[in-house]
């Protein structure tokens, strides 16, 4: 099952989406909320209505019920008010590519525990404009990654049951600037600035039912589901990343471990994968110059257009729009 969150009358509105059109869940069935948040937290007693709904839907016994293709839409985040944010690490490829880059040795560590951080919650955004300030120019990045969204709240929960809580996954562009994000790591600290004013998911959350086609076996020694789904990202039309959701050596169920160890996990909790093998350009780079001193490196820019796909995840397109303010954390840093 698709399910996409759009703007109707100033206010979210939740949808399912079949065959290229919106039905709002709320007109489907009265016992269906019209949030994302309200479905998420009745997730048990929701989701076999609105898979009973959807099956309406695909026998053609929905002539009733008005339908509005996606295409005339403004489309939100899937989840657009999540409780919170955290994202992985969890492409050994990448984190590999990245040390290499900066010549110093594959860190153990990342074989033995999976990690994250968390990021601003409140600047989580769906396709559209993604506005940026005079320092986020300063090696402006996209992060290609898959997410997904907690549907049952749980605690301690093992990695053997943590598919359980998965309510479906999403595109995630977790959005760097590069500048601020490496200056205040020399603090030991963060990432904070680098992070927070922009994180895009969607263009909608696609529930694990509707995946098992493509579910794989996940690296040896590794516990939880893993999909074969092919992901790519494309700056103004040309592509410069491409991997694959299966490439995870950590698996969703193992940060959710982590993540739930001693803590609390509720219905609406984000979790992004981390950045996949070639998933950025603070990466491509950094080969790049590795390999040719003359490379000349490649950010983004006002006006770009990222667009990012995975299968059966659908395209999560995002333009860069420069915000009108010369406001500069760089320029008031004290010397």
């Amino acid at each position: 099952m698709k399910l996409v969150t759009y703007l109707k009358g100033g206010h979210d509105q939740l949808a399912l989406l079949v065959d290229g059109m919106l039905y709002d869940t709320d007109r489907l069935h009265p016992d269906l909320p019209m949030s994302m948040a309200m479905f998420l937290n009745y997730w048990d007693d929701m989701l076999p209505i609105a898979k009973a709904c959807e099956q309406h839907i695909k026998n053609g016994l929905a002539r009733n019920v008005d339908a509005i293709p996606v295409n005339e839409v403004q489309l939100i985040a899937p989840v657009p008010h999540p409780t919170s944010c955290r994202d992985g690490y969890a492409f050994r490829q990448h984190v590999a590519a990245a040390r290499r880059n900066r010549k110093v040795d594959m860190i153990p560590e990342f074989d033995q525990y999976p990690i994250f951080y968390f990021t601003n919650h409140n600047s989580i955004q769906g396709p559209g404009d993604v506005l940026c300030m005079p320092d986020h120019f300063e090696k402006l990045d996209f992060e290609l990654e898959a997410a997904i969204v907690i549907c049952k709240p749980g605690r301690n929960i093992k990695a053997s049951e943590a598919d359980e809580y998965i309510g479906g996954l999403m595109i995630m562009n977790d959005m760097s600037a590069r500048r601020l994000q490496m200056e205040e790591m020399l603090l030991n600290l963060g990432p904070a600035k680098g992070k927070d004013f922009s994180t895009c998911i969607g263009p909608m959350l696609v529930t694990l039912d509707e995946l098992e086609p493509f579910e794989t076996a996940c690296k040896p020694n590794h516990t939880g589901k893993a999909w074969n789904l092919s992901m790519t990202c494309k700056v103004n039309g040309i592509e410069v990343s491409r991997g694959n959701v299966s490439d995870m050596d950590w698996t969703f169920a193992e940060i959710i471990e982590r993540c739930s160890y001693g803590v609390n996990l509720y219905p609406g909790d984000v979790i992004g994968s981390g950045t996949v093998g070639t998933g950025c350009f603070l990466e491509l780079n950094g080969t790049g110059k590795l390999n040719d001193a003359n490379y000349t490196e490649q950010w983004l820019q006002p006006n770009d257009v990222v667009e990012m796909e995975i299968d059966g995840l659908g395209t999560l397109i995002n333009t860069i729009v420069e915000e009108d303010s010369a406001m500069s954390l760089l320029a008031m840093k004290k010397m």
